[in-house]
């Protein structure tokens, strides 16, 4: 074939990403067959399209990294940790919370291993709450508190709860994922 022949060729098919190598490695590991794995990932660098593994095409797609908000565990590949802020599990106590300071969420410990994220913006005029102790989130602007369980109104002035988001814990971390 003509090099211009190659070239339309090689357009025509989509690029092998290194999420969907390193996916496929993590599914073949399963089934033994690593080295199949490092084979897609050698001639996928090479400019080479990577053979379909047979696993990746009959197994399910991959479980989602995220999981509801109070598991434990997560459903994250093995390989890979989820997106998202993060805080180590040992830093969030039970009955309390850490604030994040990069980012702009609160992640709660309502029970023991059962962890939950919500916004750290107080829905009556939008300071970040301040503390978190007690069972409650407290913004110190207007003295509005929220639950740690569910991120509901404890005390007003504030009228409306705080975003949830979800968390998966991977690795003694708590990644907020959503």
């Amino acid at each position: 074939m003509s090099e211009r022949g190659n070239r339309q060729t090689r357009q025509e098919i989509p690029a092998t990403t290194r999420r969907t190598i390193l996916r496929a490695a993590g599914l073949l590991s399963l089934t033994g067959a690593s080295a199949a794995a490092l084979g897609a990932c050698a001639e996928a660098s090479s400019g080479s399209p990577a053979p379909t593994p047979a696993a990746e095409t009959s197994a399910p797609a991959s479980p989602s990294p995220t999981t509801d908000a109070t598991s434990p565990t997560s459903s994250a590949s093995p390989a890979e940790a989820p997106d998202g802020p993060s805080v180590a599990a040992s830093a969030v106590p039970v009955g309390g919370g850490v604030i994040l300071e990069n980012a702009d969420y609160v992640v709660t410990q309502p029970s023991k291993g059962s962890y939950k994220a919500f916004s750290k913006i107080c829905t009556h005029q939008g300071c970040p709450v301040a503390s978190v102790a007690d069972g409650v989130i407290h913004c110190d602007c207007h003295g509005s508190e929220y639950s740690i369980k569910n991120g509901s109104v404890t005390n007003p002035p504030a009228t409306k709860g705080l975003a949830e988001a979800k968390t998966t814990v991977f690795k003694n971390k708590v990644y907020v994922t959503g």
